[in-house]
Parts: C-alpha cells; structure tokens; sequence
C-alpha cells in the first residue's frame, strides 16, 4: 500500500482518510518476534546512505540467536533494499517504509510492506526492529494542528477547554470564592461591596492566570473565544487580566447560558459564524441542509442510505455526496468458475465460506475495494462533489447510525 503527498500542499479529505486507513491497518499487525522494520527516512537523506546502513544491520543481525528471527529480519531487509532501487531520492515530504513477518493465526506469518509518503515532512532518520510498527510520528501528523482556546466565565465559575479540530476538550474548571449578593449581618454595605470586589478580582487573576499558562505555550492557537451569561465576560476581557499577547488573539466575546463543560459548547455553537474556517463547522451545516432537504413534504432533495445513493450517483443526481470516516465496509465480488453464478455485495470483511449458493462449488473473490474508495469513484465519474463527514460530532454519528454512513444532497429529485 502506498500514499502520497506533496510538501507544502494541504492534503485532501481523501488523502487523509487513504493515510488515516493505512495507519488503521498497520497498527493491527503483530510479530512474533522483534522481527518488523520501521524506517523513516528524511527528505535531504541519501538514498545510497540509507542502503549502506540497512546492509550493516544485516550484517549485524547474523548474531541475532533464533533462526527464524535472524530469518526473518534478514528477509525484511532485503525487501526494503529492494524496494529502495526505485528512488533517485527521498520524495519531497520523506518516505516510511513497514515491512516485516506478521502472525496471522498459528505457527503461520505474512510477508507484509507498506510504503507511505506522509503528510509532513519527516525530520529524523529512524530504523526500529520490534514487534510492532513503529507508528508515533505518524500518528502526531494526523492531529489536527489548529487549536481555538475557549474560556467560560461569570463570578461564580469558569471553564477553560480547547477546541481543536472537531473536539472540546475540557482543561479545567475553576469554583470561585465570591460572595453572594446578600449581606451577612453586621458588616456595613460599602465594607462588603468591596470584599466582593476583592474576591471577584482574585478570582478572575486565577482564571486568566490558569488561562496564560494552557495557551500561551499554545504554537497552533488560532485565537481565543469567551463566553458566559451577562456582562462578567465583557469586564473580564476589557479589564486586561489575560497576558497580552494572548488579549491579542480574543477574537469576541459570546453569550452563553452556562459555566461548565456544556458551556464551552455552548460556546463554540454560538461562535460558529466567526469559526467558518472550522471543518465541524462545515460539516453542521452540511448535515443540516440535508436533514432541511428530508423533513421537506416531498421528501426534497435528499437521499439516504447505500442503495438509494448509489442509485442516484450512477444517473448523475448527486450534487454532494456525505460519507462518514467511520464507515468501515467493503465491495465485495464473488464468482463461480463452475455455473458462472456471480455476487456483489457489501460487507465488513470477505466471506469464510465461499462456496456457491448456487451449484456448491468453490467461489473466488474478483473484486475487494474500500466502500468509500468505490463511492469516491463513482463521484468522480459524474462530477460529483465528495464531504468526509467525522464522526465526532452528533451530526456526523447521526449520519453513520441513522442513515448508514452515506448520503445525497440532490440536483434534482428522482422519484426514488
């Protein structure tokens, strides 16, 4: 399996869910022994260096003890050499090449390889034999690097979180020691207006200083939201308790009717208008107008589910197709060398058992290709544009439980 990318360019949906796939599968694969290579390779590394160095660890894994081990590492060296004749020099981002013997049930291994060119640009030359594939640099390119800190505040609590990418995270919540408006008896009105006001002072230093030390070391922040109920948000910002660089980066205050976890999404719903950029954001308002298209009483411009989609994609109906990342299936084709009988179908994984239904005799697999791979093709055939939907937001898990991961915002109704 292999994946490009180019430096510089910002990857495609589809790039990222082919990468995010690959890395899917290869996290699941298992030695038996310390006998599966990971090898990173920069983009100024020379190719002929990479080799001479691959040709003293196999020099070097004659001592390794075990037979098979020593076997098996030696094979997967070779395969890389190999494989490394193709390149004059490293692609423009790097490349990371996996190979090794991998346990699939029993006494019994695989040869497997994958080749991937990654996302970003790999800044050190790693070669690791283990157990398992070596998978953490990769796994940090697919975080999403845009961060939006998210504060939530009136005199009684505050929550600071982060947004990033499709996801709130909470980082802490702060009780505060303000007093209520009520009196106690024997203090003079004045004497505790002013020990409210201390306690509000102190409490919003808190904040902002809890808020100074989660984001300022913060190099992805794009900008900081803040909300809450009534005027207390609008003194806190005014009032310069944040570290200036930081004052800098508030990009508005927004009302909000809680303090709490539910606040800060309270908040980045209130914010979506100034947050277009956000891919959650896209993606509401996609699922939205679908879901706007299906509650119309001519059931609208909307269609849903594998069969009807498909359907309509096939006669170029389909204006944006919806599939969500989560959708794990595959196309699947059986076929039958003795009565011709033929299948194609949907499904998690290939059938055990192929024999034909038809006449018993053994049936062969003619086609296994990723659902959404199919779906992505069927699009482009037709000019049709394609929306990855996540699934962590409550829109994108509606559509993979509620409509089975796939559906259609029309050009035109089809009667279906």
């Amino acid at each position: 399996m292999e994946s490009t990318a180019v430096a510089g360019e910002k990857l495609t949906d589809k790039q990222k869910y082919d990468f995010k796939r690959a890395i899917e599968e290869i996290r699941q694969l298992h030695g038996r022994g310390t006998e599966l290579i990971s090898l990173y390779i920069p983009p100024d590394k020379q190719i002929y260096d990479v080799a001479a160095y691959l040709r003293n660890e196999y020099s070097q894994s004659s001592n390794i003890k075990s037979q098979s081990t020593r076997k098996n590492v030696q094979g997967a060296i070779q395969s890389i050499l190999s494989r490394l004749k193709a390149y004059k020099k490293p692609p423009p981002n790097g490349l990371v090449i996996f190979v090794g013997e991998v346990a699939v049930g029993g006494d019994q291994t695989r040869m497997t390889q994958f080749v991937l060119e990654p996302p970003e640009p790999i800044t050190t030359f790693l070669y690791r034999c283990d157990s398992e594939f070596y998978l953490d640099p990769l796994l940090d390119m697919l975080t999403e690097k845009k961060a939006y800190g998210m504060i939530v505040i009136d005199r009684s609590e505050a929550t600071i979180g982060v947004l990033r990418g499709k996801r709130v995270q909470v980082i802490k919540n702060i009780q505060s020691l303000v007093p209520s408006k009520h009196r106690m008896g024997g203090q003079s009105a004045l004497r505790f207006e002013r020990l409210i006001e201390i306690a509000a002072h102190e409490f919003f230093t808190k904040v902002a200083e809890t808020a100074n030390e989660v984001f300022l070391n913060m190099k992805d922040l794009q900008g900081i939201l803040i909300g809450g109920p009534g005027p207390t948000k609008d003194y806190f910002y005014e009032s310069g308790y944040l570290h200036h660089e930081l004052q800098k980066k508030v990009i508005d205050t927004f009302d909000t009717g809680y303090t709490d976890e539910y606040g800060l999404r309270e908040l980045m719903e209130k914010a979506k208008e100034r947050l277009e950029d956000l891919d959650l954001m896209r993606e509401k308002r996609l699922m939205q107008r679908l879901l706007e298209e299906i509650r119309k009483s001519d059931g609208g411009l909307a269609a849903y589910g594998e069969e009807e989609v498909r359907r309509d994609l096939l006669i170029g109906a389909v204006d944006t197709l919806l599939i969500s990342e989560g959708l794990r299936k595959r196309r699947i084709g059986l076929e039958c060398t003795n009565c011709g009988y033929k299948q194609v179908s949907t499904m998690e994984k290939p059938p055990e058992n192929l024999q034909c239904p038809i006449c018993g005799s053994q049936t062969s697999i003619t086609t296994n290709v990723d659902l959404i791979d199919e779906f992505y093709e069927l699009a482009e055939k037709v000019g049709t544009k394609v929306e990855l939907i996540s699934n962590d937001s409550e829109e994108g898990e509606m559509l993979l439980k509620a409509f089975g991961g796939i559906a259609a915002i029309l050009r035109f109704r089809t009667g279906g």
